[in-house]
């Protein structure tokens, strides 16, 4: 029995909010990441183009590779053993999870550093720092990410995880806030000391919570699956088993998992997904510069571009009430057509409405990183079918999300290099030019530039309605393919739960 004061003490630190809370100590440092990042390299280490494009290129190789090969790394033990249903129960899979987060998330906040003081060639300085920086994200994405598929099966419970991580995603993104007081590319000193100051609180965060989770785990829930094991060895003995279960290899994973339709289905919609979220972080600040600087002053593109960081958060906890009553499959369709309407209301409406275009702008990221958010609860359905219609003995979270990330981390790299190409293929405005070229499309017959309107600005408005209008079209068609909702949903939820009776964890109760 508990005492009233630990019982307190529990009340204020469920394992759902220290669950949570890990997604502070990542956002807090990922959100500048994605923000600066280009413009650190660009603007202040005069980083050259062949140097960029090789550096993500590389990047695109490495970020879609280390995801599939962190989990396999991390599941394999689950997949390989011939009788792993009766060797590796959750308990030990959530401490293996809980032990890696301890150690490499602050090694992921430490990686973040190396980016902001020049301690090599430009070139070089940047492909090692994404490869760094990305394989420690990786892992704390990872290992947190197939926490949730582990700690919970029903939507309830999933969805109250998930809920509390908006919640500190949100608090994270005031360090976006705060950030654009410390930014000044002439003097970088500040700026530096505040990377400093957030990778320190995230170090001792991430230690700290993830040994509490470790120590609350193995004193409140290990006793009972220690007794209930116990219980089941008394009542089955060790009988030899009539059909032992042969070691899954990676060949025959892939050749499950490529025909697994939903899972298909799936990554082609959250590829286009992940392109534009890394479309609208890479080109926010130029939307800002060149569509609105002239009309609106630098503080309130600082509390846009805030609250276009803080907003999708918040606005993830009325998306998570909407999918506890329609379902998340009917949340995400709706965000689709929403994102698809707004689109083109702005492409009727033109760059001259300033008002509607700054609130486009902000929605536009809203909705779009709204819909990331709710995406995890997608694939930790698809660990559930996987691991009924291929009768696993234990889901394999980790490796699972991986294979996503495999095959949708390539949107990240594409953004900045299909953007910049765009916009100089459109505009003639190369990014990496030290003085823009002006008014290169001025002589084009079929740019309706208008009264005096420059074709850069035009150009920036045509890629800010086009891209999320084009996304929105290709979502639709794929996501309408997906089938993992409704009964069928409920019924891999109850093959599931059946299955793994006893070996999960009720998060309301600790």
């Amino acid at each position: 029995q508990t005492l009233g004061g630990q019982r307190c003490w529990q009340s204020v630190f469920s394992t759902a909010v220290l669950y949570g809370s890990l997604a502070l100590f990542t956002s807090i440092l990922h959100n500048v990441f994605l923000l600066y990042y280009v413009e650190t390299f660009v603007s202040i280490y005069k980083i050259d183009k062949i140097s960029f494009w090789v550096g993500e290129t590389v990047f695109l190789i490495w970020n879609s590779l280390n995801d599939p090969l962190f989990g396999w790394l991390s599941d394999r033990s689950f997949l390989s053993s011939p009788q792993a249903g009766s060797q590796i129960t959750s308990p030990e899979v959530v401490l293996k999870r809980l032990r890696a987060l301890a150690t490499n998330g602050p090694l992921f906040a430490l990686s973040f550093l190396a980016f902001w003081v020049a301690w090599a060639r430009p070139g070089l300085q940047f492909l090692l720092c994404l490869c760094l920086y990305d394989g420690f994200l990786t892992m704390v994405d990872l290992h947190h990410s197939a926490l949730m598929a582990d700690l919970a099966v029903s939507a309830t419970d999933r969805t109250r995880l998930n809920f509390h991580c908006s919640v500190f995603s949100a608090l994270g993104s005031i360090s976006v806030f705060l950030s654009y007081s410390f930014w000044d590319k002439e003097d970088f000193y500040s700026f530096r000391l505040f990377c400093v100051t957030l990778a320190t609180f995230s170090v001792l965060g991430f230690f700290v919570v993830s040994r509490m989770l470790q120590r609350r785990f193995q004193k409140e829930v290990r006793p009972k699956y220690d007794e209930a094991l116990t219980l089941k060895e008394l009542s089955v003995g060790h009988a030899p088993l009539t059909h032992p279960e042969k070691p899954v290899t990676i060949q025959q994973y892939l050749k499950q998992l490529s025909k697994h339709r939903n899972f298909m289905w799936f990554v082609s919609m959250n590829l286009i997904q992940v392109f534009h979220c890394h479309f609208n972080n890479n080109f926010f600040p130029l939307f800002l510069e060149h569509l609105l600087s002239d009309n609106i002053s630098a503080s309130t593109g600082s509390i846009l571009l805030g609250i276009s960081y803080i907003a999708p958060h918040l606005n993830n906890l009325y998306f998570l009430t909407l999918c506890q009553r329609y379902g998340v499959y009917q949340v995400i369709r709706w965000l689709f057509m929403l994102k698809l309407g707004l689109s083109v209301v702005m492409l009727l409406a033109g760059a001259d409405h300033i008002y509607l275009l700054c609130i486009f702008i902000a929605s536009n990221r809203v909705f779009t990183e709204g819909t990331c958010k709710l995406l995890k609860l997608v694939i930790s359905d698809l660990v559930d079918e996987d691991f009924v219609i291929n009768r696993r003995q234990q889901a394999a979270s980790a490796l699972l999300f991986g294979m996503v990330a495999l095959l949708t981390k390539p949107g990240q790299t594409f953004a900045p290099l299909i953007g910049t190409w765009l916009l100089c293929v459109y505009t003639g405005y190369d990014i990496f030019e030290r003085e823009p070229v002006k008014d290169s499309l001025a002589s084009v017959p079929h740019v309706p530039l208008g009264s005096g309107t420059p074709p850069l600005r035009l150009g920036c408005f045509y890629m800010l309605v086009f891209v999320p209008i084009t996304c929105a079209l290709l979502q639709l068609a794929t996501w309408s393919r997906f089938t993992l909702h409704g009964r069928k949903l409920q019924g891999v939820k109850t093959l599931r739960q059946g299955a793994q009776h006893g070996h999960l964890i009720d998060v309301k109760a600790i």
